[in-house]
């Protein structure tokens, strides 16, 4: 058995590491007997000398193994998606009770935001009673009942990636693709999933702003994760402009809610969602092709039966049993409202996204780091989009902020984000790519 310097070493050197070799680091990992200088040597060596499949695969294999791995005996396939994140990202919402609609058992094990990108989890703590870290007997119940259940990882799951991903945070590795996708799917493969969709984001509020870095991370995600065993397909879709209208935890909540229920649909949301259920529901089988999924997509979302569902979800793991029906009751709305209009009438030419998803965290409903608390009141709407006209009657975004002093500072950094001109830009694609 070699110890861990050794397989440093040997990474470090541009060597391959065998499995034995790989399963020998994580479990040491884990069990603490490798040191955290060592973690992030390893880290290091990794991200300079690179893995190939077989490393990856092995890497993203033992890290699963790390802690529990679910097994189901559901009378349907278990399915997931996952995003790499991005600026009004809350198709996981839509999605997930979308699914169970069709047949499909989604135990969704989600993240919490962390630089410019929004996490899914924080905008289900924004729902007063949501319990967001269940044990994993309750996620087994509300999967089971409901047929879709959206948490964060517990103790329990891959828990050498709750490790090795808090070294990678502060030595400078995250980029690494070799990284993140065994930190991506150990935690996927841990949940027993029959079946994955990703959506990789690309563009400038997404972590992979080129799509050639969007696409090679993608390749390496969905090889990995069929070589491990789960049918995968990935999506590479625009992330150039916030998906929804809203950025912030109760508004993108709130923008879910008006979705699921019609009262209002932002158009870019409605189609990533719809593509990615299509997606999944055409893998496992429950659809005769991606056609038949959208159509099984929209019947479960025209019909308000997804509604339904994310409304039993959020009862089931303790929110308010009249969520859907009152969710403006429950969620907290911040103190100061204001209006943002550009300095000049036109078209918006283009987006920094990035930028406003920092403005968000200037309000207080992003993080800097890990530790940092989050207001989940705060953030903006009213998003115009790419192509749309603002002037001094038509804003492009509104802010909701705890103070004068945060409101005016996010103003100030959304303008900064949005680029006008006198002409309405050319259309790009909000689907780029499906990766198979």
């Amino acid at each position: 058995m070699m110890l861990p310097q050794e397989i440093i070493a040997a990474k470090r050197d541009g060597k391959p590491l065998c499995e034995e070799e790989i399963i020998s680091f994580i479990q040491g990992l884990t069990n603490g007997s490798v040191s955290g200088e060592q973690a992030a040597a390893f880290a290091m060596a990794v991200y300079f000398q690179k893995m190939n499949l077989t490393e990856r695969v092995a890497l993203t294999e033992a890290m699963r193994d790390s802690g529990d791995v679910l097994r189901w005996d559901l009378p349907g396939p278990v399915l997931d998606k996952h995003s790499t994140g991005g600026v009004g990202d809350n198709v996981s919402l839509m999605l997930a009770p979308a699914l169970a609609v069709c047949g499909a058992y989604v135990p969704m094990i989600s993240g919490r935001g962390l630089g410019h990108t929004g996490g899914t989890l924080d905008k289900f703590d924004a729902i007063p009673g949501y319990q967001t870290q269940p044990d994993i007997e309750t996620l087994k119940r509300v999967t089971r009942e409901v047929g879709c259940a959206i948490i964060g990882q517990t103790g329990d799951v891959a828990p050498a990636d709750k490790r090795l991903y808090g070294i990678r945070d502060v030595t400078a590795t995250v980029e690494s693709v070799d990284l993140i996708t065994a930190s991506i799917l150990s935690k996927k493969l841990a949940a027993g999933l029959e079946g994955l969709v990703l959506d990789v984001k690309c563009g400038s509020g997404a972590f992979m702003d080129s799509l050639p870095k969007a696409r090679e991370l993608a390749e390496s995600l969905v090889r990995v994760a069929n070589d491990a065993g789960c049918r995968t397909t990935a999506l590479i879709t625009d992330m150039n402009e916030p998906l929804a209208r809203a950025a912030g935890n109760a508004l993108e909540m709130q923008n879910a809610v008006d979705f699921l229920t019609g009262g209002e649909i932002d158009n870019r949301l409605w189609d990533v969602t719809v593509a990615l259920g299509a997606e999944l529901l055409a893998n496992a089988g429950l659809a005769d092709g991606p056609d038949a999924g959208v159509n099984m997509m929209l019947d479960a979302l025209q019909s308000g039966k997804a509604a339904e569902r994310f409304g039993q979800m959020v009862s089931a793991l303790g929110g308010p049993v009249d969520f859907v029906e009152k969710s403006e009751d429950y969620l907290e709305e911040a103190p100061l409202v204001a209006e943002i209009y550009a300095p000049k009438s036109g078209f918006v030419q283009a987006i920094e996204t990035k930028g406003v998803g920092m403005a968000v965290v200037a309000l207080g409903g992003g993080r800097g780091k890990s530790s940092d608390p989050i207001d989940y009141a705060v953030g903006l709407d009213w998003l115009a989009g790419i192509g749309q006209h603002v002037d001094g009657a038509q804003p492009i975004a509104r802010v909701h902020a705890r103070d004068e002093a945060a409101l005016e500072e996010a103003k100030r950094r959304v303008i900064a984000a949005y680029k006008i001109g006198d002409t309405v830009p050319d259309e790009t694609p909000l689907i780029v790519e499906r990766i198979s």
